[in-house]
């Protein structure tokens, strides 16, 4: 499978096929640096499946409210998308704050659907959805090792370099990796807070639907 290739083997919403489209041809813009890191989570998958395991992915950033739920919710879109069955995605934190709701807002502008009946909550439930065929991500803050996510035989991805530092031991994973984003907080409460969740959230898209392609080369 090229990189171009679009074969979608999910029946994803209609407005978000294009934002799809769009990142998977932006492929070329990903350094060879970042590439080698995503093929190492590719090989994941693949070294799962050759066992006859699901492959569970866990991305984890210090508060679990933004980088780790977009790198979640689009390594699934992209699972789905490339046809790579069996792979299920998680996110968590070292320490439990709530998701974002500027990552929710970021989300919609994509094109999925949120939504929430705790929004009165200190740590709402989002229901995430990018298909009439895929169940809903159910996003909300927690710890990496906190039910529902896995403590055994699962990847932790770090998407923050704060994680990263702080979180040595990722208990009961059986590979860690390092996939570190900038933080769209920066730019919280700015004019520039909208066009900055967007590049975060463009970005992850981009690399989460090319480890996901790479799955299937």
């Amino acid at each position: 499978m090229t990189e171009s290739s679009q074969t979608t083997n999910a029946t994803l919403y209609l407005e978000i096929e294009p934002y799809i489209s769009h990142r998977v041809s932006e492929f070329d813009r990903i350094p060879s640096e970042r590439r080698q890191e995503l093929q190492q989570l590719s090989d994941y998958i693949r070294r799962s499946h050759a066992k006859g395991q699901a492959a569970n992915l866990t991305f984890v950033c210090t508060h679990n409210s933004r980088r780790s739920h977009l790198t979640q919710i689009w390594a699934q879109i992209g699972a789905a998308f490339y046809g790579v069955t069996n792979v299920r995605t998680f996110s968590g934190g070292t320490e439990v704050t709530a998701c974002n709701p500027r990552t929710v807002d970021a989300l919609e502008r994509c094109g999925l659907r949120c939504s929430t009946t705790e929004e009165l909550s200190s740590n709402p439930h989002y229901f995430v959805t990018f298909s009439e065929s895929e169940p809903a991500l159910i996003c909300y803050s927690k710890v990496f090792n906190q039910a529902p996510n896995p403590a055994s035989d699962y990847c932790a991805i770090m998407t923050c370099s704060h994680a990263d530092q702080n979180c040595p031991v990722a208990i009961g994973c059986d590979l860690r990796l390092a996939i570190r984003y900038e933080d769209p907080k920066v730019a919280d409460d700015t004019p520039e807070e909208s066009a900055t969740y967007d590049e975060r959230c463009a970005q992850i898209a981009r690399e989460m639907l090319y480890g996901m392609s790479m799955v299937r080369t």
